[in-house]
């Protein structure tokens, strides 16, 4: 299967994240008002995100490319809360929930690339990944930079948020084409090989 569409979505998760995450540090070290509450803040993240794989595991190979669509929803959510969270115990639910949708994210990619490639032919793929995601990385910084400079960091949210659902729709698509498909060779309707 054609892997373009993977590349497309996850550089635009890379591009959604990196545009706000530098940002994101500052609003968490306001709201909290110390680094101690930014690193409880960032702990949740991470612990909750290996927390997640592990329960996630079992899973993932019926379920990867559904929690890929789900990782992005629920990031496309948690940009949408930020704006209006008033309380340290909000951000810390919100963190909760981030670092669950990084693993969703993280694990269903790693497994989607292994699955729309074949030995031998790997390396390209996850060099042109890798190249796009990078570059998206980048890109998001500088744009970051730029929005921020016009528009409030809240802007900065509603626009990763919509660089999160547009990732959203990528992969339910991207599902949908992916069901048919596997619907019509069990059927025996049609034969991809």
């Amino acid at each position: 299967m054609d892997t373009r569409w993977l590349i497309r979505s996850q550089s635009l998760i890379t591009l959604a994240g990196g545009m706000i995450y530098p940002y994101y540090l500052l609003f968490l070290k306001n709201l909290g008002n110390s680094f101690s509450k930014y690193g409880l803040a960032f702990a949740v993240f991470t612990i909750s995100s290996a927390a997640a794989s592990q329960w996630l595991a079992p899973r993932l190979e019926k379920q990867g490319l559904r929690m890929l669509t789900w990782s992005s929803i629920g990031m496309m959510s948690a940009m949408l809360a930020f704006p209006w969270v008033e309380s340290y115990a909000m951000v810390l639910l919100l963190q909760l929930l981030m670092g669950i949708c990084n693993a969703m994210q993280k694990m269903s990619e790693r497994l989607l690339l292994a699955e729309h490639t074949e030995a031998g032919g790997r390396g390209a793929v996850i060099g042109s990944f890798h190249f796009w995601t990078s570059a998206a990385s980048g890109l998001a910084v500088l744009l970051g930079g730029y929005v921020i400079d016009w528009l409030t960091i809240q802007a900065l949210f509603y626009v990763s948020a919509m660089f999160y659902g547009w990732s959203a729709w990528m992969t339910a698509r991207a599902d949908r084409r992916l069901r048919i498909i596997r619907r019509l060779e069990h059927t025996g309707t049609i034969d991809l090989e």
